[in-house]
């Protein structure tokens, strides 16, 4: 808490270490780099040079879309000082400091991207920008001391994960095949929960290094307090990220004042016959059996009410699902309610501009 209770920099000021790609850049000779990556620059550069631009002129907001991951994406202004103490917050919890290296391999056209931007403005990090490909350390030699991927870029940088010593995972659930394959690697990895509107992570747990059998649960950063509604979905309460309480459509299980188990989403639950199913507890069982992109849903059954299925994506059409789903009800991890009634395949689902699989409209393409 000390880098906190210190006084707070201002979203005016760049710290005096921050460095981009190799180089110091105070803010007059930063707005510069900026125009030369809108006019000049690769793709990623030009998302990352208009961000900069925003963040540099006088205005003391940005506006940013969220990702539509679970409604239509749309536009909200996000306050330039609130995102300071994100960052603040996020050096502070990580124990990143001034003079770190970091590395952006995100895109800088989602709050993701642009936090991990202010974060070396406002903490001095040596910051260096790398295209947002799917494999961003496949070139790389360099070691870095902080970075934050999505799940499959993790999972294509397996064997270089070494080079980075604390990672932050976000955007979508790490399979539980995923995690266990970090076990053993070096690097401190951490999921992390939270959205645009909280300005990013608000709650991270470690991934790896962790005792066989034991939950791990999500604790929140300095200065977040939660709570649950009627429903029993998350309640953030975080006067520093945002000027009203947040309420989510995430059931959690509140374990203590900091900490949370994140059960599922509210939209995504199932009622099957009277029994109430939380998909993505089921998709984590189902990750040892799956090796493509898939989610459990429902549809309208006449005497269930809702009857769970299984969808997959196969774009080489090669899945035996009658196999598949014998192999399923073989396994000993599932109630009889969590078994999917029918699997059915894909050959593309459907999803946002970030690449998160659009449940609704993906089961709306299924004919049944």
């Amino acid at each position: 808490m000390e880098q906190l209770t210190k006084m707070i920099p201002s979203f005016k000021n760049i710290h005096l270490k921050f460095k981009l790609d190799g180089n110091y850049f105070d803010r007059e000779a930063l707005k510069e780099v900026a125009y030369s990556f809108v006019k000049e620059g690769k793709p990623y550069e030009q998302t990352m040079g208009d961000f900069l631009i925003d963040w540099l002129d006088e205005k003391t907001y940005v506006i940013v879309s969220t990702s539509g991951s679970t409604g239509k994406p749309k536009q909200i202004l996000l306050d330039k000082q609130s995102m300071v103490h994100s960052a603040l917050a996020t050096g502070d919890f990580f124990g990143i400091k001034s003079g770190d290296t970091a590395l952006q391999c995100l895109p800088s056209n989602f709050i993701a991207g642009k936090m991990m931007l202010v974060r070396a403005m406002i903490l001095g990090l040596s910051l260096d920008l790398v295209a947002p490909t799917s494999n961003p350390l496949k070139n790389l030699q360099k070691k870095y001391d902080f970075c934050a991927m999505v799940p499959l870029q993790v999972e294509n940088s397996l064997e270089s994960l070494h080079q980075i010593n604390t990672l932050i995972v976000g955007g979508a659930p790490a399979s539980s095949a995923l995690i266990e394959r970090l076990q053993t690697v070096s690097t401190k990895i951490f999921a992390t929960y939270g959205m645009t509107e909280t300005i990013t992570h608000i709650a991270a747990k470690p991934l790896n290094h962790l005792s066989k059998g034991k939950t791990v649960n999500y604790q929140t950063l300095p200065n977040i307090h939660i709570d649950t509604d009627d429903r029993n979905c998350l309640i953030i309460d975080a006067p520093r990220l945002a000027k009203e309480k947040i309420i989510t459509n995430d059931v959690v299980e509140i374990i203590s004042q900091t900490e949370f188990n994140w059960l599922g989403r509210h939209d995504n639950v199932i009622n099957s016959g009277g029994i109430k199913l939380h998909p993505e507890q089921i998709e984590e069982k189902l990750s040892p059996f799956i090796n493509a992109r898939y989610f459990v849903t429902a549809i309208d059954d006449a005497q269930l009410g809702k009857k769970l299925i299984l969808l997959v994506e196969d774009t080489t059409q090669s899945i035996d699902t009658t196999q598949l789903l014998k192999t399923i009800k073989g396994a000993g991890k599932f109630s009889k309610f969590e078994i999917p009634k029918t699997i059915f395949t894909l050959e593309n689902f459907t999803e946002t501009n970030t690449g998160k699989v659009q449940r609704t409209k993906t089961l709306a393409s299924l004919r049944v």
